[in-house]
C-alpha cells in the first residue's frame, strides 16, 4: 500500500498493473468538540476537461447525491451517507477507467459539508478524514491519503484527483480546503 502525504502523486500502474476498476472511499469522523449536530457531508467527483471544467460542458460530468453516474457510466456513485456514523468508508465512488470518455482529463474528488453556514459547521470540527483507493476484485487498500491538515473555518475539502499524463493514470493527494458553498465550488468547474 502507499501512503501519500499532501501534493504527492503515484501512477495506478506502479501501484497494480493493468488496474482499470477501482473503489474510491472517503470516511470522516466529528470530534468531541463538534458542538453535537448532525453532520452531513457529501463526497462529490467532477470529471474535468482540459480547460478545467465539467467535460463537454455537460453537468452530468458533476457526480454527487443527486446525479450518482456521469454519462459514460465510468463513475458511480454509491449513495448518500447522511449521518457518516460506523467504521470505514462514509461513501464510497467506483470508477470504470476504461469507460473514461476521451475528452476528460481528470477526475476531482472533494467533500463538502451539507448546510455547512446554516448548521455553523466546518472542517474543524472533523478529524480522522481519508481518502483511498480500493482494488474492487479483492478488497485490498492500494493508496490512502489521512488528511492531518488542521482545518478550522473549511467547509468543503479538495481532496484528491486521478488524472491522466501521457497515457497514465495517477492518483495525487491534494488537501485543499475552501470556505466556497456547495454551488460557488460546483460554479468553479462549470457545473450548474
Amino acid at each position: 500500500m502507499v501512503n501519500l502525504q499532501k501534493g504527492q502523486n503515484v501512477s495506478l500502474e506502479k501501484v497494480e498493473a493493468g488496474l482499470e476498476k477501482l473503489q474510491i472511499g472517503l470516511g470522516w469522523d466529528t470530534n468531541k468538540y463538534d458542538g453535537g449536530g448532525e453532520f452531513d457531508l457529501d463526497a462529490i467527483c467532477f470529471l474535468v476537461g482540459e480547460d478545467g471544467k465539467v467535460a463537454e460542458g455537460n453537468d452530468k460530468n458533476f457526480v454527487f447525491f443527486n446525479n450518482l453516474t456521469d454519462p459514460s457510466g465510468a463513475v458511480v456513485h454509491m449513495g448518500d451517507n447522511l449521518t457518516g456514523e460506523g467504521e470505514g468508508d462514509d461513501e464510497v465512488i467506483n470508477i470504470d477507467l476504461s469507460k473514461i470518455s476521451d475528452k476528460v482529463e481528470k477526475v476531482v474528488f472533494a467533500v463538502t459539508i451539507f448546510k455547512a453556514k446554516e448548521r455553523e459547521q466546518n472542517f474543524g470540527q472533523i478529524m480522522n478524514a481519508f481518502i483511498r483507493v480500493v482494488s474492487p476484485d479483492n478488497g485490498e487498500e492500494l493508496i490512502r491519503y489521512d488528511l492531518s491538515e488542521d482545518y478550522s473555518v473549511e467547509t468543503n475539502v479538495k481532496v484528491a484527483e486521478l488524472y491522466k499524463r501521457n497515457g497514465e493514470w495517477k492518483f495525487k493527494a491534494i488537501g485543499g480546503g475552501t470556505t466556497q458553498s456547495f454551488n460557488d465550488l460546483a460554479s468553479e468547474f462549470g457545473a450548474r
